[in-house]
């Protein structure tokens, strides 16, 4: 993604600093049409396959998970699709969830990340400008494109651990978000199930996050930097996807313990989803584990730690369908107002406050 210092349709100046978010959101036009989720292209299963077989045998069979959460040995096939996940009504909601959401993404992709982050980025060079003046105009190398790909990873990082830690907080957008975590059983396409309400509020906290990053590289080097890539794909990006379809897939793919504490592998992801109280509003973040550990989020797993999905026994057949889970947030808005009490006074009960009134 090389970025090319263009004239700017943001400024009627022909001097002004063009940055590379700004130049990403200019080639879009394919990234809003395409319809498949970067876990579901063929590159990514082929190394997810990789990876899953390469499991399969290190463990003879050991690592995978049923339905219920719980560890078993089992053969090649069911090892890798196994029938109890693939044929859940979990596994099919997310499909009509997904479907969804790809209708109405060109909009809200549009309104929201295509503006929220060039105005942010043109916000910060002008800001940067008005401070300290003109551009250093420092010359790019590698060194520096890497560490422009380590500073929006992290910006990236904190900013979608605030968005998802407010929403596991903050229960009216627990209402939004609970439908993420009514999975029962995890697919490679449960990363994109979302209620439609949740896409809008994603976008914009990416959109802010890389703005910020692009708009203090583009003002250090004149909008001249791009992120180090491999195979045309962010270097950090890259890393991430080589592990990142495993966060929502069965197989249990674990870290060693010291790397864990950087580095979220897709076993703590799986705690994450799970309905158990010790393992509730843990494991925050995308990719790092460094802001879970600032905050007391972290949680790492022991081996085929049991993980039962969803948002447990006393609710979840509120969120088993299609339409309960497209309805759930209104829902639960409704009986906030009916209640007469405000969102803040926790009339949609978070993990914890379920918990309690049951």
């Amino acid at each position: 993604m090389a970025a090319e210092p263009a004239n700017s349709t943001l400024s009627q100046n022909p001097e002004a600093i063009v940055g590379p978010f700004t130049d990403i959101v200019q080639r879009t036009t394919g990234i809003i049409a395409a319809n498949t989720p970067n876990d579901l292209h063929w590159d990514r299963l082929l190394i997810m396959l990789f990876l899953a077989l390469a499991i399969f045998v290190i463990y003879n069979g050991h690592g995978a998970k049923a339905a219920d959460g719980g560890e078993r040995k089992t053969g090649l096939l069911q090892f890798l699709l196994p029938r109890d996940i693939y044929t859940h009504v979990s596994a099919r909601v997310d499909v009509w969830l997904w479907v969804l959401e790809r209708v109405l993404r060109p909009f809200w992709f549009v309104g929201l990340f295509a503006t929220v982050g060039p105005t942010t980025e043109q916000t910060v060079i002008s800001s940067l400008e008005f401070v300290f003046g003109a551009t250093p105009a420092f010359e790019s190398a590698f060194s520096w494109m890497l560490l422009y790909s380590l500073f929006s990873l992290l910006c990236y990082d904190f900013m979608f651990f605030s968005f998802h830690y407010t929403m596991h907080k903050v229960p009216a957008l627990w209402a939004i978000h609970k439908i993420h975590h009514t999975a029962e059983v995890l697919t490679p396409l449960t990363r994109t199930r979302e209620h439609f309400l949740a896409g809008p509020i994603w976008a914009t906290g990416s959109a802010f996050a890389f703005g910020v990053a692009a708009g203090l590289f583009a003002y250090l080097f004149n909008g001249g930097i791009t992120q180090a890539t491999l195979f045309n794909v962010s270097f950090f990006s890259f890393l991430f996807g080589l592990t990142g379809a495993f966060r929502h897939y069965h197989i249990e793919f674990r870290y060693p313990r010291w790397l864990s504490v950087w580095i979220q592998s897709p076993a703590m992801h799986h705690v994450h989803h799970s309905y158990l109280q010790k393992h509730w509003d843990t494991n925050m973040a995308a990719v790092t584990s460094i802001f879970d550990r600032l905050f007391g989020t972290l949680y790492i797993p022991e081996k085929n730690e049991h993980t039962p999905w969803g948002i447990g026994p006393d609710t979840q057949d509120q969120y088993r369908s299609f339409w309960q889970n497209t309805i759930g947030p209104f829902r639960d808005w409704y009986r906030m107002l009916s209640r007469g009490q405000s969102p803040q006074a926790g009339a949609v009960p978070t993990p914890t406050e379920e918990a309690r009134e049951s």
